[in-house]
């Protein structure tokens, strides 16, 4: 049986083709699927990022969290500090005000801030609950 080098010949849907007859992938036709593919892709994933961050960009304000709320009541929350029950809750100080808390979320501006403890909801700067967690110094 005659040897031939691999270079030589090449394995081809069965059948054995000179190599010089194989076209190489530089001399290949391109087929952009994959290609289209992923940059549809890309294309459709920065156009949801925008949407959503537009979303919440023009989001109409959070209902405010009324003391007789569930969770609300649950956590001793109060709109004004001033009015925390201290016997109820001796671990209290008057100090202790939402927009020193670490659970609130906006800028020190605001009256009413969005908060991680009742989500949907916003709090007045002013309030006070059970869960406060002091800002970092």
């Amino acid at each position: 049986m005659l040897r031939v080098p691999a270079f030589i010949l090449t394995v081809h849907n069965a059948a054995v083709i000179p190599s010089s007859k194989v076209a190489r992938m530089s001399e290949q036709a391109f087929v952009p699927s994959r290609r289209r593919f992923f940059g549809q892709l890309a294309a459709a994933t920065a156009a949801v990022a925008t949407l959503t961050q537009a979303d919440r960009a023009f989001a109409a304000p959070l209902p405010e969290l009324s003391e007789s709320d569930p969770t609300g009541a649950a956590l001793g929350y109060k709109a004004d500090s001033t009015k925390v029950d201290t016997v109820k809750y001796p671990n209290f100080k008057p100090d202790q005000v939402c927009a020193r808390c670490n659970l609130v979320q906006g800028t020190d501006a605001e009256p009413l801030r969005p908060c991680t403890i009742f989500p949907g909801k916003s709090v007045r700067s002013k309030g006070w609950c059970a869960a406060y967690v002091p800002k970092p110094a």
